[in-house]
């Protein structure tokens, strides 16, 4: 098989192998040099070898030589770039799972990206048990995630491999152990109500004020659930994460809200970065004078400060030993199993993917349940009869875990939108899946959204809003698989050493807002009939947000 040994598709082999050439062409055989000069020889050269790359790479190696050819594969698409129009024209996990669906395939897909670079998409629960369990160590993140939000982030358990991986994980599951969540469930529920509270108190103002300026007027209660779930989650994290309340709900505009939202929510300029990564060394991307590369090594600083402080503090506590809170880094802190720079590293990792992944899944409940009038009259009795009013304060796990509906929704919501479409890993060393050889740095896709949608594993309603799949034939037990024949069909929180280490956190936050929130009011879409336009990123939202009229039901009634 005629492959380029990997070191010489690199900038640096580019650079060392054109500047022997200048040098030996100028010194040596000057009258094939360029003007028998080092500089435009050099050049020259350089350009000669990322052309003979890029020849070979984009339509050589993919279509002759590659193992991975004769995969089923996605047809159509450029001649160069493969399918990487459709890929950036519609949000992350869109085009796999529409591929899932229509291209019969035995587990596995392939599709080109940028330059006709490989892609394979698992689509079965045998190739994702061998991705995600059996061989787990053989795929590793991409080195673009090290160089982009593992400056940010830090090497905390998201971004470490290996051993390092396996060290922090088992000094983190105690504090992830479901004893422990079910110390977190009054915290979860405290925010959901002030959530709720602080919605009604801004409604009752705008009433106000809309009837002092306009008295023939009658306002609409609308809400923008999007922005209200994203405070309440980051105020969770905070508290049942860290310790520290951020008060995002009382105050959207304090410091640590902005700090996020400028490292986290990614604006036009950081999405161009993003692409300029498959042509420039992220090195620098990085250190060009842009306004988004300053803001967020601003915004980062000031993020892990506000970590290192919380550590600090947390140290002198046990150093005097006074009694410990229950969140998850003081258990962290207690097991002894990390120096402080990687508890500052996995503040950060929680304040990521423990803030918007929740406040995706909520926003995509709302929506569902606005689609599905039936459904939330359903689940709004059932809350009523297990919670007497949102001022109850004695809410604990025994309550919302003995809602069989409530738990039926909050997975159908994860199922139908997982809050990350697709995540991806490249293989770290020669290995195979299924039976076919995959070499070295191929780059695998799993893809939640293709695998919880696919007909061929939850039959031809997979794409509807359908909670009772996950309720039992007796209505009162909820049924964990959701109808599906494999665990690996349920792809939202992955499986295996690299699964979600917080996702019974996630489930019970998700649980407690959704039960406040539904309890509290009915609501609907403001424009039923609106086409809700999905945002890409890493995590899936509404692209214009997601506004709800509401009514205030009175609890209970």
């Amino acid at each position: 098989m005629l492959q380029f040994p990997e070191f010489m598709s690199t900038y640096r082999f580019w650079a060392l192998s054109s500047s022997v050439i200048s040098i030996s062409l100028v010194r040596f055989y000057p009258t094939l040099s360029i003007s028998q000069s080092y500089l435009w020889t050099f050049v020259c050269a350089f350009f000669l070898h990322a052309f003979v790359w890029y020849i070979y790479g984009t339509l050589v190696y993919p279509h002759f030589v590659s193992p991975l050819r004769h995969v089923p594969s996605v047809p159509g698409g450029s001649l160069l770039n493969g399918q990487w129009r459709v890929l950036v024209k519609e949000p992350s996990g869109i085009p796999p799972r529409r591929w899932n669906n229509e291209i019969p395939n035995d587990g596995l897909l392939r599709y080109l990206h940028l330059f006709n670079r490989e892609r394979l998409l698992l689509t079965s629960p045998q190739a994702l048990g061998e991705v995600l369990t059996t061989k787990s160590y053989d795929f590793i993140k991409p080195k673009l995630l090290f160089a982009g939000i593992g400056q940010i982030l830090g090497i905390g358990i998201l971004l470490a491999e290996g051993d390092d991986h396996k060290a922090q994980r088992k000094s983190l599951m105690p504090a992830f152990h479901f004893r422990h969540i079910k110390e977190l469930y009054p915290i979860f529920w405290s925010k959901s109500r002030e959530m709720v509270q602080c919605i009604q108190a801004e409604l009752e103002d705008e009433k106000s004020s809309t009837k002092d300026s306009d008295s023939d007027r009658k306002p609409h209660d609308v809400v923008e659930v999007s922005e209200w779930s994203s405070r309440a989650t980051l105020d969770i994290i905070g508290l049942a994460g860290m310790g520290q309340d951020f008060r995002a709900l009382q105050d959207p505009d304090n410091e640590l809200n902005r700090v996020y939202r400028s490292v986290f929510q990614p604006d036009r300029t950081a999405r161009i970065l993003g692409l300029l990564q498959f042509f420039i060394p992220r090195i620098i991307i990085q250190n060009l004078p842009l306004a988004r590369n300053r803001s967020v090594q601003a915004a980062s600083a000031v993020a892990r400060n506000t970590c290192r402080r919380l550590v600090e503090q947390k140290k002198r506590r046990m150093a005097n030993k006074e009694p410990m809170d229950p969140d998850i880094i003081s258990v962290a802190l207690e097991s002894g199993g990390f120096t402080d720079e990687k508890l500052v590293d996995n503040m950060m990792t929680f304040l990521a993917a423990g803030h918007e992944t929740t406040a995706s899944a909520f926003t995509w409940a709302v929506y569902s349940l606005s689609q599905n009038q039936d459904v939330q009259k359903r689940l709004r009795d059932e809350i009523h009869s297990h919670i007497d009013s949102l001022g109850n304060d004695k809410i604990t796990h025994d309550v919302i875990d003995n809602m069989p509906y409530l738990h039926a929704v909050c997975q159908e919501t994860l199922r139908l939108w997982a809050p990350v479409p697709l995540t991806i890993r490249t293989t770290a060393v020669n290995t195979s899946i299924l039976g076919q050889y995959v070499p070295r740095g191929t780059t695998i896709i799993v893809a939640p959204w293709a695998v919880n949608h696919s007909v061929a594993l939850w039959g031809q309603d997979a794409d509807k809003f359908d909670p009772d799949r996950w309720m039992a034939a007796d209505g009162q037990q909820a049924n964990n698989a959701g109808g599906a024949t494999s665990n690996y069909a349920f792809l939202t929180f992955l499986h295996g050493p690299r699964s979600c280490i917080g996702m019974k956190f996630a489930v019970a936050e998700f649980a407690c807002l959704l039960a406040a929130f539904v309890g509290t009011y009915e609501f609907q879409m403001v424009d039923p009939d609106e086409e809700v336009l999905i945002k890409g990123g890493i995590t899936a939202r509404p692209k214009n947000g997601m506004r709800v009229v509401v009514k205030n039901v009175g609890w209970g009634s």
